[in-house]
């Protein structure tokens, strides 16, 4: 304990916080200054980081340090400082026991042999940062919180087919499921499984979750604990009762809302930061960035499609109730699947991943890892004179010389909106000349990356009120089992008024074949029977052009030189295994 206080006492003293810190350590019960959205260009600090200090860099502030009401991958990479889940997935996909003792299988009888349960055993010497012992009953309480609806948790979904969660005794958790599911491990697993110490949450109202003084004053499991935030900056210690190996550094700093290639330059050339986080910057900019004596490029190929999003729905119509961009008034052309089908042919995704170099490769599907589910009969074309025949044979023609297409009245005039990015900025105005050169007049939108990631209901310029009639980001399966990924374009996910936006079916997409082949993929117990369904979903969406995929792509990250023992997976914050970062020699 002696030399945690020490670390404690030094850390206060540089991060300058002064009394207001010292309070919280002794237990006050203010909370920690919360973090401001000033914007750092991440270029403040001219010395290299000293060999006691892990400084990562994040291109976003985070917003809360409660994984199951993240506004974004900057919550999930900073909370998985704190938090664990009962195990996750290497980079080979591979499940890898941290809160449970072992990892479930049939022969340890931990998986029903008939798929509706799943036993968990957990480890007996975790516990909380302030010495609560770890049980069954967070892992319970987890599932209560990620669940209520009343909560709207980022991860529900990751329990939705869960209908019980039983503790069988203080190390023993038994998950039982609506239904037979192969997917017994999406719940409790990753960053979505998160655990959440029940005796620090179960005094807040479901309904204030959002509010609760817990969220920014976290007691976790981790490596770390969380000490301050303020301006952007975030602040943490080693957790004095951590299992195993204490972590190596003595303090741990966030700096959010930086400049990627400032945070770029200062990992590869200055040293004074250890880890620059996703590093989204044009080829050119990544091809100036050669590894040095400082620092190194990292990039890892996961589940990340780079994709346009279509609206389904009309977005300049409202419903009686108000609604916009409702399935009830569907898109006066791009609900056409021809019209869909020019626009794709129409696109040169070579063009658009060449901005991305070797970061990055054309792709026409969505499921681009684990490479066992990729079709291998789904393709992309450029062909913008078929796209033309195609329009001309639906009827959409200028008709009144405009250079613009038209049909009843109707221009074939679209808004395309996407976040504040250069490359994706770069993207836009390849699409909008290359539908231009079909007939189709697109204007250009960008969004502030916090407004348009936002899941608040009432934030209206997000990619779940969609009110525009193309949308591009990049997302993937969380987990190597994707039957949540898909399950985003079922009729049921639809993203509306009636559930505040807070479905994921935001293209307001829905075919009932497509329901159906995903309700028999996610009860297949077969996985080569299941994996063949998984081809034949993407496919359909494929075949429906229900979403543009455009480049599947790298995820970069700067990593200095004297940093080793990390483990990048694309099925996990990058942070998932910082307990066992160190200073090489």
């Amino acid at each position: 304990m002696a030399r945690a206080n020490d670390i404690r006492r030094q850390a206060i003293h540089r991060w300058g916080f002064g009394v207001a810190i010292a309070l919280f350590l002794n237990g006050c019960d203010s909370l920690p200054k919360p973090p401001s959205p000033t914007v750092v260009d991440g270029g403040e600090s001219d010395s290299p980081a000293d060999t006691d200090t892990l400084r990562l860099l994040y291109g976003r502030i985070p917003t809360t340090l409660n994984p199951h009401l993240a506004n974004g991958f900057q919550d999930f990479e900073v909370a998985r400082i704190i938090y664990e889940p009962l195990a996750s997935h290497n980079a080979d996909g591979e499940l890898v026991p941290i809160l449970a003792a072992d990892i479930p299988t049939e022969d340890n009888g931990g998986i029903a042999a008939d798929g509706r349960t799943v036993t968990w055993t957990l480890r007996s010497d975790v516990r909380w940062s302030d010495g609560t012992p770890f049980t069954a009953a967070d892992v319970v309480f987890t599932f209560e919180f990620a669940s209520n609806p009343v909560v709207a948790a980022a991860t529900a979904d990751y329990y939705a087919a869960v209908d019980a969660v039983e503790a069988v005794d203080d190390h023993t958790v038994k998950i039982t499921f609506q239904q037979p599911t192969p997917a017994w491990n999406l719940p409790f697993v990753g960053q979505n499984g998160m655990i959440l110490p029940v005796h620090v949450f179960t005094d807040s109202d479901p309904e204030q979750a959002r509010q609760a003084p817990a969220n920014l004053r976290p007691i976790g499991t981790g490596p770390y604990r969380f000490v301050a935030a303020d301006r952007g900056q975030w602040l943490f210690i080693p957790n004095d009762q951590y299992r195993g190996e204490p972590p190596a550094f003595e303090r741990l700093e966030i700096q959010g809302g930086g400049v990627p290639y400032g945070a770029a330059l200062q990992v590869l050339q200055s040293g004074t930061a250890d880890f620059a986080h996703n590093l989204q910057l044009a080829a050119d900019q990544l091809a100036s960035l050669t590894d040095t004596e400082t620092g190194k490029l990292v990039t890892i190929f996961g589940p990340q499609v780079e994709r346009i999003m279509f609206n389904f729905a009309d977005p300049n119509v409202e419903t009686e109730t108000g609604e916009r961009a409702s399935p009830d008034n569907p898109h006066p052309f791009l609900s056409e699947r021809g019209v869909r089908q020019a626009i794709d042919l129409a696109i040169d995704r070579g063009a658009i991943a060449a901005q991305y170099g070797s970061f990055g490769a054309p792709t026409g599907q969505l499921m681009v890892a684990p490479k066992r589910y990729a079709s291998d009969v789904i393709n992309h074309a450029y062909d913008p004179a078929q796209a033309r025949q195609i329009l001309d044979d639906l009827g959409w023609r200028d008709t009144n010389g405009n250079g613009i297409r038209d049909k009843d009245g109707v221009e074939m005039e679209l808004r395309f909106r996407t976040s504040v990015n250069p490359v994706r900025q770069q993207t836009q105005a390849l699409v909008q000349q290359s539908l231009a050169d079909i007939g189709l007049a697109v204007t250009n939108e960008r969004i502030r990356i916090d407004a348009f990631f936002s899941p608040d209901p009432v934030q209206l310029d997000s990619i779940n009120h969609f009110y525009a009639d193309l949308q591009e980001y990049a997302t993937g399966n969380a987990t190597p089992d994707p039957t949540i990924y898909l399950s985003w374009w079922t009729c049921g996910e639809i993203a509306r008024q009636a559930n505040q936006w807070q479905k994921p079916n935001n293209a307001r997409y829905c075919n009932p074949a497509y329901d159906s082949l995903w309700e028999a993929a996610r009860s297949e117990l077969d996985p080569d029977q299941r994996a063949v369904l998984f081809r034949k979903l993407d496919e359909r969406l494929a075949e429906d052009v229900a979403v543009l995929p455009l480049v599947h792509r790298g995820t970069t990250h700067g990593i200095s030189q004297r940093l080793t023992g990390y483990e990048l997976t694309p099925w996990d914050a990058s942070t998932w295994d910082i307990a066992n970062w160190r200073r090489p020699g």
